[in-house]
């Protein structure tokens, strides 16, 4: 299995983001340690030869970088996404918070019709690795706080914001 990446370039930051013959599968952090993306790949896959190349990464970096722009609210291209299946039924769910829109885990929880697996929701929100297209940074805390985000509050806050300027 190829997996292709490349690091896209946003408001003096940067962040790698990766995608399988099937999909979109990795969006780094604003600014993350370079080793994170490596060592991410070599844990969920392992096989994978590890290739720079832009022209393939090109659709997703067009639409993330839409998004970031704030011109595009969805997104268009497949996704390859790696976790349990119930990681996948949360993140799933998180795809149905609209654009601009928050949520907190307990509602995650019940919409997956899993309402006393909040703590749990919030373990499989914090594996999420496809920052921005998964919103994960749309999931607030019960009293409308914001709470750990993998990518940091500070990107946490700027999506939020760019959202509500946007939306």
């Amino acid at each position: 299995m190829d997996l292709y990446f490349t690091t896209l370039n946003w408001n003096g930051t940067s962040f790698p983001i990766a995608a399988t013959t099937d999909g979109l599968c990795y969006v780094g952090a604003l600014n993350e340690p370079v080793d994170l993306f490596p060592d991410w790949a070599r844990k969920q896959l392992p096989r994978a030869d590890l290739i720079e190349d832009t022209r393939i990464m090109q659709p997703y970096q067009e639409q993330l970088m839409e998004y970031l722009n704030g011109t595009r609210t969805q997104f268009s291209f497949p996704l390859h996404l790696i976790g349990t299946p119930f990681q996948l039924e949360v993140w799933n769910a998180l795809r149905h918070v609209p654009y601009g829109v928050t949520a907190t885990y307990s509602e995650i929880a019940e919409r997956i019709y899993r309402p006393n697996a909040t703590r749990a929701v919030g373990t499989a929100i914090s594996k999420n690795r496809v920052l921005i297209v998964i919103p994960c940074h749309r999931i607030i805390g019960k009293k409308g706080d914001l709470t750990g985000y993998w990518g940091g509050l500070n990107m946490k806050r700027q999506l939020l914001a760019l959202e509500q300027l946007t939306g």
